[in-house]
């Protein structure tokens, strides 16, 4: 069954759901599942909305009938085919956990996605890559190649039509310029003891500290570096009796975790900008379910 799903964010004010429900059902729309949340700080209203066309109305007449409404609201929406797979293009350097996990995900339906391309500055990860037929880039960056490093990163982006990049434990800092330009389109994964441990060996300066939380945070990428708006975040108890390695492969697990729970909150339209936050709605029934079990 074909089912829609509806975005919206705009200021809030009276009637809005009104006329976009009212919208639906009077294009033959039975809602099947809605979340919306009104920020009182920002002004702003948010909603996602999930759809069936029961009278069969196609996806272009929706976005045609809806702009009235989307004016009259000074909205920033869209409709999508719930159906359509998100292409995703995935930047690792030598840490593959993530991407690893992504993978799996990726094949057994779990995350419903195009992986429409693998960047990595090294090699270590190639031939994993193409086993899984997905094409492989090598982009080798250096203090003095970083502008053309990036200009075949925004090539390959531009040629795969990525619509989102997902920063997989990669380990290069991205330009102020290309942050702005893919703003909202970049999601990175990174530990949660910033700012408190910064540097090299953030899991040995925590188990230094004796700390007892420790987590992994996932985020929208800025020029802010590693203070983007925040999509998701975990974390996993540790004990005095843990070792500094112990603490890193803690940290790996649940890196994997809350990037692909990022990703699967992104590629289903879940999750939108509000400022330096975000506003992430629960998912839709269904939307976990795995096409096969390994």
């Amino acid at each position: 069954m074909t089912t829609y799903v509806l975005t919206v964010q705009c200021p809030s004010r009276r009637g809005i759901v009104a006329a976009v429900s009212g919208f639906l059902a009077d294009h033959g729309c039975n809602i099947t599942d809605a979340a919306q949340f009104d920020d009182t700080e920002t002004g702003r209203f948010f909603a996602r909305i999930t759809c069936t066309p029961e009278t069969g109305t196609g996806l272009e007449a929706l976005r045609e009938g809806f702009v009235p409404v989307a004016q009259s609201f000074d909205m920033d929406w869209g409709i999508h085919d719930a159906g359509e797979r998100m292409k995703v293009l995935v930047m690792v350097s030598n840490f593959g956990h993530c991407l690893n996990d992504l993978l799996y995900r990726w094949r057994i339906g779990a995350l419903p996605v195009d992986i429409v391309g693998v960047v990595s500055n090294h090699h270590t990860y190639q031939k994993l890559v193409v086993n899984h037929d997905i094409p492989f880039h090598h982009v080798k960056v250096t203090k003095e190649n970083k502008p053309e490093a990036e200009a075949r990163l925004l090539s390959i982006v531009e040629e795969s039509g990525a619509e989102l990049v997902v920063l997989a434990r990669y380990m290069q800092i991205l330009s102020d310029g290309l942050c702005q330009k893919m703003s909202g389109r970049i999601i990175n994964i990174h530990h949660s003891f910033l700012p408190s441990f910064k540097g090299a060996n953030p899991y040995k300066q925590a188990y230094q500290r004796g700390v007892k939380l420790i987590g992994a945070t996932a985020h929208y990428v800025t020029a802010d570096l590693d203070e983007g708006p925040i999509i998701e975040q975990d974390t996993v108890r540790v004990t005095h009796a843990q070792s500094p390695q112990d603490y890193v492969s803690l940290g790996r697990d649940v890196e994997a975790q809350v990037l692909a729970r990022a990703v699967h909150a992104h590629i289903h339209r879940r999750c939108f900008m509000n400022d330096d936050k975000t506003v992430v709605f629960p998912a839709s029934p269904g939307s976990y379910a795995s096409e096969r079990m390994g």
